[in-house]
């Protein structure tokens, strides 16, 4: 083919046939499920997926069964009532066990109530299009399973905190990857503080883990980084590279 290509020759021109260039592969496009959006909500988190090359497809009724059936990369639905029957539907399929959810509405807190199915983002009402931009600009490397060699996975757990001072307190995980993870928490630790963390991730089950403050912003936030020493640690390690290879 690729010398009949090159050079149109006698053979081409006797027998009159054009030969056509090669089809290339098509490659599969990454799907958002929006779950009962309303239409102006909707159209602008449709713009924002597009502009990273990811299909927004717009749901409503009958949506377990759905979602037991059809392949998503992500999806957007409301924290209220109905958002658990979607979530359990979604990870109990086989094809969509490890889809990015995202939450819209409500608070990190508020979100905390649907923990145990692994909620990664959450888009504030009402939404704002810079920021809903930014969260997807910073999740979409996740949903277009295009992984840097250091991933940070986005997702919002609960997390038990003990400091080598004795103080116990609970925070909100934000990003987790196999050295360390980004926490939300109003509790004052400066950075340096020894802590021993605790938190569950879907199939993982709950993992104390030694960790050390390694920076901490004013807007509450702060990192820690697993103990190079703890082999608990290796537990974190083996459910990311799984979570991935999903």
């Amino acid at each position: 083919m690729y010398l009949f290509k090159a050079f149109p020759n006698a053979m081409q021109r006797a027998s009159g046939i054009a030969l056509a260039p090669p089809r290339t592969a098509r490659k599969n496009t990454a799907r958002v499920a929006l779950v009962n959006i309303n239409e102006p909500t909707g159209s602008l988190l449709s713009d924002c997926f597009r502009q990273f090359g990811i299909e927004a497809v717009v749901m409503s009724g009958g949506l377990p069964t759905r979602l037991e059936k059809e392949k998503f990369e992500a999806c957007v639905l409301h924290m209220d009532r109905e958002a658990e029957a979607v979530m359990d539907a979604a990870r109990r399929s086989p094809s969509n066990s490890r889809m990015v959810i995202y939450g819209l509405g409500g608070s990190a807190q508020e979100a905390m109530r649907f923990s145990k199915y692994g909620v990664n983002a959450v888009f504030q009402e009402p939404l704002d299009r810079p920021a809903a931009l930014k969260l997807v600009r910073a999740t979409q490397m996740l949903v277009l399973h295009e992984f840097r060699r250091y991933v940070r996975i986005p997702i919002i757990t609960e997390i038990a905190i003990v400091s080598t001072d004795g103080r116990r307190f609970t925070a909100t995980s934000q990003e987790i990857s196999t050295g360390g993870m980004s926490i939300k928490s109003p509790e004052d630790v400066s950075q340096g503080t020894e802590l021993e963390v605790s938190f569950a991730l879907l199939t993982l089950p709950r993992i104390w883990v030694r960790a050390q403050v390694s920076w901490r912003k004013p807007n509450k936030t702060f990192g820690v980084r697993f103990d190079a020493k703890d082999e608990r640690r290796f537990r974190i390690k083996e459910w990311i590279e799984a979570y991935l290879e999903n």
